[in-house]
């Protein structure tokens, strides 16, 4: 990036010299790095690559709607992701991307999603029924279990046999902490060739799409339909009439199972420890639930009334965004406020900081969901919990729709007692909470 403004510089020595503690939690590091720099610093992150990190959000609007055209994921998504989840909507760029998106974008329309609703409730009670009243327990298995049940069930209603969702679950897991490892210590990469362990991890991700390919023939060969997501997908069709190839259908299941769950359970785990944290909002959400007529009223319904709980949600969202930076690449050379943005420049957002940034919120670190009053609109130049413009979450209203439904279901039923001292964080491809103790007393 050559610039008219000077971009300072954060040089390699200090990335290899706080090298294990970016591997553990690179935030403290980036933070650091704003407050002495500015909203935009390079870091040398080798002998000639560097990266810009940026919390300038007029930078990302530009970025990511303005000028969406000129810019694209980098190869994080594009490549080092695609090797385990394939080309799906979340990897694929250009026309692809575009065909794939205006042909999966009607199955996650609110009208559809609300023949999903009623199985997705069912889903998070039998879930629940793990919590014990006045029992301790971490909460984030447990909300990471419902909210990858909660993505099966809606794709598949009954047909996935357990064992299965089980072995999904357990490699979408660990190829994601492969990747981690792959991202953060690009020098190991001659290792993890020369010692086989890229293989193998490559080969769980072919195991994966061989249990999903199976789950897809014995849906098709059946001849019958549920109306969850899979038939939803099985329906549509590009301009042509013709449908997703079986691979393509494939790779967007692996990406539904890796974006759809694992944001979802870290956003409903840090939701659940800021609740223990501040029980008055818990009374708000039980006060507004009963208001509502509780498990009295249709549930479409309740979720649309239910403004606390959302309001709750978004604060949560704000200080936690599970998807804590959005990447790009510029393919021609781009000017920006005196910024000369030079073709090929590695653009890391950090939605964690924007959302925290001292000039945008008033008492940025205080949980205050009172904030979104009136929604998340008048936040939308400087608030991403599901990224922005054309490439923002498919599946934003789904997520919504299952965090305020596991929120409110949890706190008619139990008070939240945290039995930790402070919210801890482990930043991997999404901010994923830790050691989130908490305890349920019966309400």
């Amino acid at each position: 990036m050559s610039v008219n403004k000077q971009i300072p510089e954060v040089p390699l020595i200090d990335f290899i010299k706080h090298s294990l503690e970016i591997l553990k939690n690179p935030l403290p590091f980036h933070n650091r790095n704003f407050i002495k720099h500015g909203d935009i610093f390079r870091l040398k992150i080798g002998f000639k690559h560097g990266v810009f990190f940026c919390r300038d959000t007029e930078f990302a609007q530009y970025v990511l709607q303005k000028n969406q055209r000129n810019y694209v994921k980098s190869k994080i998504q594009t490549e080092d992701l695609v090797k385990y989840v394939g080309e799906g909507l979340l990897t694929s760029e250009g026309e692809k991307w575009k065909k794939q998106r205006k042909m999966m974008q009607p199955a996650f329309h609110k009208s559809q999603l609300e023949n999903l609703i009623n199985g997705m409730r069912e889903t998070i009670i039998a879930q629940f029924a793990v919590i014990k009243p006045n029992g301790t327990l971490d909460v984030f298995p447990v909300l990471n279990d419902l909210a990858f049940q909660t993505v099966v069930k809606s794709l598949f209603t009954k047909a996935a046999k357990i064992e299965d969702m089980e072995r999904l679950q357990f490699i979408t897991e660990a190829n994601q902490k492969m990747l981690v490892k792959e991202l953060r210590q690009p020098y190991l990469g001659w290792w993890f060739n020369l010692s086989g362990t890229l293989d193998k991890y490559l080969n769980l991700a072919q195991e994966a799409r061989t249990i999903l390919k199976d789950i897809v023939e014995v849906r098709k060969s059946s001849g019958k339909r549920y109306d969850d997501l899979l038939d939803m997908l099985l329906d549509t069709t590009y301009d042509d009439g013709g449908g997703m190839t079986e691979e393509q259908l494939i790779d967007e299941i692996l990406i539904i199972f890796t974006a759809g769950h694992e944001t979802t359970s870290n956003a409903l785990t840090f939701t659940c420890q800021l609740l223990a944290k501040h029980p008055e909002w818990q009374d708000k959400i039980y006060h507004e639930w009963s208001t509502l007529g509780g498990d009295n009223v249709d549930l479409m319904t309740r979720i649309s009334a239910s403004k606390v709980c959302q309001q709750v949600l978004e604060e949560s969202m704000r200080l936690y965004p599970p998807a804590y930076f959005i990447d790009r690449v510029n393919i021609t050379d781009d000017e920006f406020n005196g910024l000369h943005v030079e073709a090929g420049s590695n653009l890391l957002f950090s939605v964690y900081e924007m959302h925290r940034h001292p000039d945008l919120w008033q008492q940025p670190d205080r949980f205050m969901p009172e904030r979104f009053d009136e929604g998340s609109r008048p936040f939308s130049s400087q608030y991403f919990p599901f990224g922005a413009g054309p490439r923002k979450c498919i599946g934003n209203n789904f997520a919504m729709f299952e965090m305020i439904i596991a929120v409110t279901e949890l706190v008619s039923k139990f008070k939240i007692i945290a039995e930790f001292e402070t919210i801890e964080i482990t930043p991997l491809i999404t901010l994923k909470p830790k050691n989130a103790i908490l305890r349920f007393e019966k309400r």
